[in-house]
């Protein structure tokens, strides 16, 4: 075993040098989408994907993994309109792995609401006497301890294509990213903002429908602009460091992105009029870009890509195609195919001659 470990590893080092040569497709095609759908927002809950609205789609549905099938959650109020919206997942405290909070935002025509969701795979009528009893599996108004309203966005900003993760030392913390060069904090705990600041990029630059993800840090990418971002909680101040974006993923933005680890993987976009099919990968503590010759099956903007809860495959979902239509695929990939190492982690190593990849070159 330790041997074949050495040559594993061998080979997993000719991968990152560019010399491994196997180049079959590494999507395998779904079930399309109920609907055709661009900026979706999705969710991942146990073996389950939320796929929250999308541009002018309020319709929401489950997509059990296990069984390759969708259901009808709900939908959005009338009165909300979507374009360029965020769904976050907020942390269960209550340890109840069943139920989970979402809390949705932002847009170009600002709402703030929030779902409590179980899953809607079991028993139908329980599910309908459960719902009707506690307003489960709907969309409701964001509200504070006294049941007030509370719109998550100030009056005279631009929530278009925004986009948010949690954090803080009690997950409380919403980290909001959003046009022109805007980074908020709001804590859940008092439904206040309690920081606003501005992004340290140049000043031709605005910022939507970008990546902000978190890791150990916060990272955030739009085009040529690359930060690394650190808040100290006792001092509410940010730390920015620059990082570096290079090659054809530079002019981009609208792109699906998923964090693994120290990776950051990119699929498709948007950039100079012309729609990408192209997968990038970011390594965080190498900083380096890497681009792979395997490519979607047709180029995408305004997809979006979801790792599911045991971070062994990909989602890609929905998105507008080069013939500025809007489609209902859906595919995923395994992540060991885009970081090798992986298999080691997860002892694939017979599945390794396997690979189905090819980098075409690293920038």
């Amino acid at each position: 075993m330790a041997n074949r470990i050495k040559s594993f590893a061998r080979k997993a080092e000719q991968i990152e040098q560019g010399q491994h040569i196997i180049t079959l497709t590494p999507f395998q095609a779904l079930k399309d989408l109920p609907t055709s759908l661009t900026g979706s927002q999705c969710v991942p809950h146990k073996h389950e994907i939320l796929i929250c609205g999308g541009y002018d789609q309020r319709d929401c549905y489950s997509y059990d993994t296990l069984k390759n099938k969708y259901k009808f959650i709900c939908e959005y109020p009338n009165d909300v309109y979507l374009e360029g919206h965020c769904v976050v997942k907020l942390v269960n405290n209550n340890k109840d792995r069943n139920q989970i909070t979402l809390l949705s935002f932002g847009g170009m025509e600002k709402h703030t609401l929030i779902m409590k969701y179980v899953s809607i795979w079991g028993d139908d009528n329980e599910m309908n006497k459960l719902n009707k009893s506690n307003n489960y599996n709907q969309w409701v108004p964001f509200t504070n301890n006294n049941n007030h309203p509370i719109i998550i966005g100030r009056d005279e900003d631009d929530y278009d294509g925004v986009r948010a993760v949690i954090g803080g030392g009690s997950n409380n913390l919403l980290f909001i990213t959003y046009w022109r060069n805007n980074i908020s904090v709001f804590d859940l705990n008092t439904f206040q903002f309690i920081k606003h600041h501005t992004l340290p990029i140049s000043s031709f630059t605005s910022i939507s429908y970008h990546c902000f993800k978190k890791n150990y840090e916060m990272l955030l990418f739009y085009k040529k602009t690359g930060l690394s971002i650190e808040y100290n909680e006792d001092k509410n101040v940010f730390q920015f460091n620059e990082l570096s974006v290079r090659g054809d993923i530079a002019s981009l933005n609208y792109y699906a992105y998923v964090c693994i680890n120290d990776i950051v993987l990119f699929f498709g976009g948007y950039g100079n009029h012309v729609y990408s099919g192209l997968v990038h990968k970011y390594l965080i503590q190498e900083s380096k870009w890497i681009t792979f010759q395997s490519t979607l099956s047709s180029p995408l903007k305004n997809c979006v890509a979801i790792l599911s809860e045991d971070d062994t495959n990909i989602h890609i979902l929905g998105g507008q195609s080069d013939e500025k239509t809007i489609v209902s695929i859906h595919m995923k990939t395994k992540v060991h195919v885009w970081d090798a190492s992986q298999l080691i982690k997860l002892g694939w190593i017979d599945d390794f001659d396997q690979i189905i990849f090819k980098y075409s070159r690293k920038k």
